[in-house]
């Protein structure tokens, strides 16, 4: 199963990062768009999001609104802090901005929505991430389980079906550039 998940992850990737900038910034537009015209998002007040590394879809025309959290990686787990515009970001330990650990914490009970990076996600809802498993752990938590989390990819990634293992976390929801499924 993990030689299927390694070789539709780095064909996802080549494909993401063969995108040109004009096209990677249309669609990333897009998929803010669709995000911003969905009731979940604009009911929520507090949501956890990232900061796009190698094409993934570019959510900061979203910052200027809200209130956002962004993680932190600590050993094996995601933190989360709070940010806004003009707040310093430092690279973290895979070379992601993250906010800076003096940054105000973010507890469960103060999140509304988590929109999660993803390689590909799949029509049940399932996500293939980078491998390192960050996101199924902090999903698995039940503190963290019962928030409504979003797979955000472009839509060449969202496919049919993903292989599945026994300790990925299903999502409630995938937004792309074109569509919106919770």
């Amino acid at each position: 199963m993990n030689d299927q998940k390694q070789h539709l992850r780095q064909q996802l990737l080549q494909q993401r990062r063969s995108l040109s900038q004009e096209v990677w910034r249309q669609q990333s537009d897009l998929l803010c768009e669709r995000l911003q015209s969905w009731s979940g998002f604009q009911t929520a007040q507090s949501i956890l999001a990232y900061f796009s590394i190698q094409q993934e879809p570019d959510l900061s025309p979203l910052f200027a609104q809200k209130h956002w959290g962004f993680p932190r990686c600590v050993d094996k787990s995601l933190s989360w802090y709070w940010w806004q515009q003009g707040d310093l970001l430092t690279p973290g330990a895979y070379g992601i901005l993250e906010p800076e650990p003096t940054a105000p914490k973010v507890t469960p009970e103060q999140v509304d929505l988590i929109l999660v990076p993803a390689v590909a996600c799949d029509f049940a809802g399932y996500r293939l991430g980078y491998g390192g498993g960050f996101y199924d752990r902090l999903l698995a938590q039940p503190q963290w389980s019962s928030l409504k989390a979003i797979g955000i990819v472009f839509d060449f990634a969202y496919l049919p079906q993903l292989p599945v293992d026994s300790w990925d976390q299903k999502l409630d929801g995938v937004c792309t550039d074109s569509r919106i499924s919770d």
